[in-house]
């Protein structure tokens, strides 16, 4: 275990963590959650020694090893692929290096004695060291993540080719502690569901900050809250942390009322004019100087406001046509399109398919090779842009906003002052006067967001708003986009902000086709599922015939009977299980006992679902015999 003891670490008159304790046991899956600007990375950065705190120990064994891949990886731009993989000076990364380079050789020259001779050599070295399941689960990383060219140079990969090869090289080191530091950004859906279930059987620890919240309910077991310098830990996953956090903030609340009301009767005593002459009564006038300056968090930053934007008439965007080349690569072919008032609708699709070009093609910011954008009158777009802004580090944030607007206009006719929406953002009062370049690189994101909703839009695009912002940011925002009465089109691969905020689809399939879908992002891959299952028993080979049998045998008819009870019993059981984590609290042991039970019990009811469907075809065969 690695344990963390009052750990205190400051920026300028930001407290990051207060005076902080923690351990961290090998079947931790921990998620770091908290406001940009209030220390993740700091604190991660600490507990990997890539950083030092001003007090506080962190110790662990000797041999405990620390695995961190950070938020923006740099790779060495000299190595290749497969040797920025097996980094690291231990005998089996040795080992595989040497074996990866005589390869290359061999494959250059295969009829060179000599070449063959050492890999033999090698062979046996990787036969001594146990290197074959390690060389093999690398590359079925690298390949689930996309890279298959393992000899290409780094230099001549993009950003997100970059990240996927820093992941798969942290996955693949053998780590006590696992730090990962937004590991989803930039990879598609299918490739982050493929990374949950890698991540279910890691044998260290994990600990992570992630805005996925979908990954994050999935793949955690205990969640820690960095909240104004102190450090809140819940035992359970991400569902489990809002109700907790609700229950926590609700007591904050009722013990703050009961704080008041004491206060209250202590200040009538002390007004109707006790003498402070006997040392109780002198000890009971200082306990109200101490009461006087006693504060709660009660903050409860999550609020639901009405929000304000220009009249958007009948008439959005029409794309007619539209095709787009770039670099030789076809983006965008015949595509047509009529956006009308009230769409909410999401595109998604592989990186470097052309999502960011529609929507630039959509706002006029690059021109289409062939085809028309026309835009309505009275539309007004609010763009919130995937590359960073140059913000202006010499502003304090307030007067960034006025620059914009000093106030914006809701629906039913009341105003908004920029100060009340930096709060609604998650700025109090206090932080408001800060000079911009003081800002992380998160709450610089969060202003700019701000910037774009204060210029009061009816049409919204969004593109990539998950990636940089923190999960109580997206709920703000989240909530924001309720509240917003124009049109929203946003590209992201986050599931859960597409699920609650889209009703319409755009599906970037390649070679320029674009294919609509009426509904959220879970229903479309649901139905893909299907069809692919459909595809895959219309694309068996035929067999020949067989002789059918004429009814189910007898142990078949039984488990058909009994089959659906089954099922029902054990989901019953996983309800149950779910509702004794909720109830266990902070009693790690019995989560941990009831997370494993919770676990078995899934992998069964798969089991008995899919012998359900196999036993449901052959009903069906029969049937129709």
């Amino acid at each position: 275990m690695l344990t963390i003891d009052n750990l205190h670490k400051s920026f300028g008159e930001k407290i990051l963590f207060n005076h902080v304790s923690c351990t961290i046991t090998s079947n931790d899956r921990i998620g770091l959650i908290g406001v940009n600007g209030t220390g993740k990375s700091s604190f991660l950065k600490v507990i990997a020694g890539l950083d030092t705190a001003e007090t506080g120990e962190i110790s662990a064994p000797k041999d405990y090893r620390i695995e961190y891949l950070v938020q923006d990886p740099e790779l060495d731009p000299n190595l290749t692929v497969i040797e920025q993989i097996y980094y690291g000076e231990s005998t089996i990364m040795k080992v595989m290096r040497e074996y990866e380079h005589v390869l290359q050789k061999l494959e250059k020259d295969p009829a060179n004695e000599r070449i063959q001779e050492q890999l033999m050599k090698v062979q046996q070295k990787m036969d001594e060291h146990e290197a074959w399941e390690a060389n093999t689960a690398a590359k079925t990383v690298l390949t689930k993540l996309g890279i298959t060219n393992f000899d290409q140079d780094i230099t001549s990969l993009s950003g997100g080719q970059k990240k996927r090869i820093a992941i798969a090289k942290a996955l693949i080191q053998s780590a006590d502690l696992l730090i990962l530091d937004e590991p989803t950004n930039h990879l598609d859906n299918e490739t982050v569901e493929w990374l949950e279930k890698y991540l279910s059987s890691y044998k260290g620890a994990l600990l992570l900050v992630t805005h996925d919240r979908y990954f994050l309910n999935r793949v955690t077991n205990k969640i820690y809250e960095l909240d104004k310098g102190n450090l809140y830990i819940y035992e359970g996953n991400y569902e489990i942390f809002l109700e907790k956090k609700a229950e926590r903030e609700a007591l904050e609340q009722s013990n703050q009322q009961k704080h008041a009301n004491t206060l209250r009767r202590e200040l009538a005593w002390l007004k109707r004019g006790a003498k402070a002459r006997s040392t109780k009564q002198k000890a009971r006038i200082d306990r109200i100087h101490d009461m006087k300056e006693q504060t709660f968090d009660t903050n409860n930053q999550n609020v639901t406001f009405q929000v304000g934007s220009k009249r958007l008439g009948k008439k959005v965007i029409e794309v007619s046509d539209l095709e787009k080349t770039y670099e030789n690569k076809l983006l965008l072919k015949d595509f047509s399109h009529l956006i009308i008032p009230g769409d909410r609708i999401g595109i998604i699709g592989p990186n470097g398919s052309g999502k960011t070009t529609l929507l630039n093609i959509m706002a006029k910011r690059i021109q289409p090779d062939r085809g028309e954008v026309s835009v309505g009158d009275t539309v007004k777009i609010g763009y919130y842009t995937q590359g960073d802004e140059e913000l202006d580090g010499s502003m304090r944030m307030i007067d960034y906003i006025k620059e914009v607007a000093e106030v914006i206009h809701t629906n039913d006719g009341s105003i908004i002052t920029a100060e009340q929406m930096l709060e609604r953002f998650l700025f109090s009062r206090s932080e408001q006067w800060t000079y911009i370049r003081k800002l992380s690189g998160g709450e610089k994101r969060r202003l700019y967001l701000l910037k774009v909703l204060m210029t009061e839009p009816n049409v919204l695009f969004l593109d990539e708003p998950t990636n940089d912002l923190d999960t109580q940011t997206l709920s703000v925002l989240e909530e924001y986009l309720d509240q917003f009465p124009g049109v929203v089109i946003t590209v992201s691969h986050d599931r859960y902000f597409l699920d609650r905020v889209v009703d319409k689809l755009l599906v970037f399939q390649g070679q320029g086709r674009i294919k609509p879908y009426f509904g959220n992002y879970s229903e479309y891959i649901e139905q893909n599922k299907k069809q692919d299952v459909n595809s895959s028993k219309l694309n068996k080979p035929e067999e020949k015939p067989k002789k059918q049998k004429k009814k189910l045998s007898y142990m078949e008819q039984k488990e058909w009977d009994e089959i659906e009870d089954q099922i029902t019993l054990i989901e019953q059981k996983i309800e149950e299980l779910k509702e004794g984590i909720a109830e266990a609290g902070s009693d790690s042991e019995k989560v941990q006992k009831l997370f494993s039970d919770q676990n078995e019990l899934e992998v069964q009811l798969e089991e008995k679902m899919e012998r359900w469907e196999e036993l449901s075809l052959l009903v069906e065969e029969y049937n129709n015999i």
